[in-house]
């Protein structure tokens, strides 16, 4: 994974509240078992119409939202616990989903897989989902260290788990953090 710090970037507004891993990837793209490919149907049934045609009024294929932040409503990740919805997000690429609620699982599964899930409060929220959709080009910045997302309309405080953060800030998977304390197992080991 790559080692996360500081993130500044744009964002895409999806204000829809309740999203669910069904609707983030559709099931019929999980016979899969390699992340690869998914980022390509994350949102499928919004992003494109029945015929497969683009769906151009969704804000994914709006040209004037870009970049690697997902400013979504209200309950994100509810659903099944499938892990490809992270996998899904990830390969999109994006590397932060911002809501005001996340589903447990679904945040446990984005931070397994290096995307940044961050709650915010519902005000905050409301106010950063208009202020993106007002002005698309607002600069968002993302301090993982201080645990800190700011832009025009103010600085946020958010809670993230101490081991995951150690995980992001390093770039480390569950395994590269145990092989980063390879040297005080051993050494723990030999004392017994």
């Amino acid at each position: 994974m790559q080692k996360f710090t500081t993130f500044t970037d744009t964002a895409i507004p999806l204000g829809i509240e309740n999203i669910d891993t069904d609707q983030i990837i559709p099931a019929r793209f999980l016979k899969a078992t390699d992340r690869k490919g998914f980022g390509d149907n994350v949102f499928r049934d919004w992003r494109y119409n029945k015929d497969n045609s683009i769906n151009h009024d969704f804000v994914l294929n709006n040209d004037t939202y870009q970049g690697e932040i997902l400013i979504a409503g209200h309950n994100f990740g509810c659903g099944s616990s499938r892990e490809h919805a992270a996998w899904a997000l990830a390969g999109y690429p994006f590397k932060v989903i911002i809501s005001s609620f996340f589903a447990d699982i679904f945040k446990g599964n984005a931070l397994n897989n290096g995307l940044l899930p961050i709650e915010v409060s519902p005000t905050f929220l409301k106010k950063l989902l208009h202020e993106v959709t007002e002005k698309p080009k607002t600069s968002i910045t993302i301090n993982l260290e201080k645990q800190t997302i700011s832009c025009s309309i103010g600085v946020e405080s958010f809670e993230i788990d101490p081991y995951k953060k150690v995980c992001l800030l390093n770039g480390y998977d569950d395994i590269d953090f145990l092989i980063s304390k390879k040297e005080q197992i051993e050494a723990f080991e030999a004392s017994l």
